[in-house]
């Protein structure tokens, strides 16, 4: 496994981040043993880097994988909050749940531009105070905007930036790859950390997997990619292909795995629309008393079940 410098945080990656959305409640929803195993495999082969969040409740999960192998990993976590009391709140529950006194990179969730980065600032100032007393290691944002990683990357108190990276740009919600590209050029020429996501569109590209691999690792900005991994064969199929990116290509070029998983609306479905103002990629829309998902903008996040009071939402 490769290891690098996360920026300029001193805190040292694997190049395969473990993306912890997969086996939570949003979609895969193991159970903490269960998810615990797969995050404990991707620990004894080395992977030491874990991306989660607040909103994905898999703080137990990468607990479970701690106590069983004894190996504690670099932690990546997010949260929506925007004031101090929220900040502190999300904060305490992830020291409390995973049982530490520290975590090494807190980052603002879904920041869209300097604009919503200047509106969580209040949060942002309370991670920073809590970096200035060692609890965090460092804080940045995670995004699917470009105009966020632009502004990031003139922000000096910024540190890491988690941006949405795969072939064809799915998910990306104000431009290009090829912008995106740029933006990121600039973040890692000021220093900034940065690891991407969504390598593989949610899914949605795993018709081409081997393209989706070359594209990602290729890219030289980025310190580590997050994959999001819900079984111990998948942990063991990415750890071998990560373990000698060299060769990748040439070990999967047979391999085409179908993705399965889909955006679900149960027939409970209340028609509120809280699911459609939630969706950042549009992907959601309420038409004739029914809601319907554009399969083609849909990046199978689950971030709309979260907002789902009925639970009509599921990705199988």
């Amino acid at each position: 496994m490769e290891y690098r410098e996360l920026g300029n945080t001193g805190l040292i990656v694997s190049r395969l981040c473990f993306g912890g959305l997969v086996i939570g409640p949003l979609q895969k929803n193991l159970s903490v043993e269960e998810g615990g195993e797969v995050i404990a495999e991707a620990l004894r082969l080395g992977v030491n880097f874990i991306d989660t969040a607040d909103l994905y409740n898999t703080y137990q999960h990468i607990k479970r994988a701690i106590d069983i192998t004894g190996i504690t990993p670099v932690i990546a976590s997010k949260s929506y909050a925007y004031d101090i009391e929220g900040a502190k709140k999300t904060v305490d529950r992830a020291l409390t749940e995973l049982g530490m006194d520290k975590i090494d990179c807190f980052l603002m969730h879904e920041q869209e531009s300097e604009h919503t980065i200047r509106g969580h600032r209040e949060a942002l100032e309370y991670y920073l105070e809590l970096k200035k007393q060692g609890v965090i290691k460092a804080v940045g944002i995670s995004t699917h905007h470009i105009a966020a990683v632009r502004a990031a990357a003139k922000t000096p108190e910024i540190d890491v930036i988690h941006p949405i990276t795969n072939i064809n740009g799915l998910g990306i919600c104000d431009g290009t790859m090829e912008e995106m590209l740029e933006a990121l050029k600039e973040a890692y020429d000021n220093g900034k950390a940065i690891y991407g996501m969504k390598p593989f569109g949610g899914g949605n590209l795993l018709h081409s997997f081997k393209d989706c691999l070359e594209f990602v690792t290729s890219i030289p900005y980025l310190h580590s990619i997050a994959l999001g991994m819900q079984s111990i064969e998948e942990v063991r199929m990415n750890v071998e292909l990560f373990n000698d990116l060299k060769n990748a290509g040439e070990k999967i070029k047979d391999y085409q795995p179908v993705n399965k998983k889909a955006l679900h609306v149960d027939f409970w479905c209340e028609k509120c629309g809280k699911c459609v103002r939630r969706c950042k990629q549009n992907a959601l829309s309420l038409e004739n008393g029914k809601i319907s998902v554009d399969y083609e903008k849909c990046v199978l996040c689950g971030y709309c079940s979260s907002s789902c009071p009925a639970f009509a939402l599921k990705i199988y």
